[in-house]
């Protein structure tokens, strides 16, 4: 049996080279993924590579899963940090729109959106990418509940793909992310 030291090597090892995963798909999109440049940026041989992740589709299917959760745990410290406040829902979401702005989008954000593309196309990664929304509309969920809004569960999924949405269109465009706000009022004040 392996020890701690054992274990723990095993998943920072994992969590590299999907980060390094999520990195060339983010530069190279998922046509230019291959097991080497995935070694090569990971640091790791390929031998480690396949030992760890025996098909691509097992490698995408945790890198999207990966991203998620570290994106949900991130968001949800947003969430906490102001839900004390008793923000009401013009400040909440001016706040949701001004964390969007500042939210990094490199490339691992990049392919993120490249691996839900990549989804539509192979089966074999569209549980991820539902896992991955889910979790997105729990989060919106709790917002919305916490925020006192009318019957949340009906707007978890519009508010995720208006913020889904608008990211897509900050990556394409280079916007700042302006525009959150408002399009979350006209969604929550029109459900109301």
């Amino acid at each position: 049996m392996a020890g701690p030291q054992a274990r723990d090597r095993l998943v920072n090892t994992r969590e590299t080279i999907l980060h390094a995963a999520l990195k060339v798909v983010g530069e190279q999109g998922v046509g230019g993924l291959t097991n080497r440049r995935i070694a090569t940026a990971a640091g790791v041989s390929l031998g480690t590579l396949t030992y760890h992740f025996p098909s691509q589709t097992a490698l995408l299917r945790e890198a999207m899963l990966l991203f998620v959760e570290e994106e949900t745990t991130k968001l949800t410290g947003f969430v906490d940090a102001y839900r004390e406040q008793g923000l009401s829902v013009e400040q909440a979401a001016s706040v949701v729109e001004q964390v969007i702005s500042q939210l990094p989008f490199g490339t691992d954000e990049l392919g993120a959106h490249e691996l839900y593309l990549q989804a539509a196309r192979d089966p074999g990664l569209q549980d991820a990418a539902a896992r991955c929304f889910a979790a997105y509309d729990e989060l919106a969920l709790v917002i919305l509940k916490t925020l006192g809004v009318p019957s949340p569960e009906r707007l978890t999924g519009p508010v995720v793909a208006i913020i889904a949405g608008l990211q897509l269109r900050r990556l394409a465009t280079g916007d700042d992310g302006v525009g959150v706000a408002q399009s979350l009022m006209m969604l929550v004040r029109g459900a109301s």
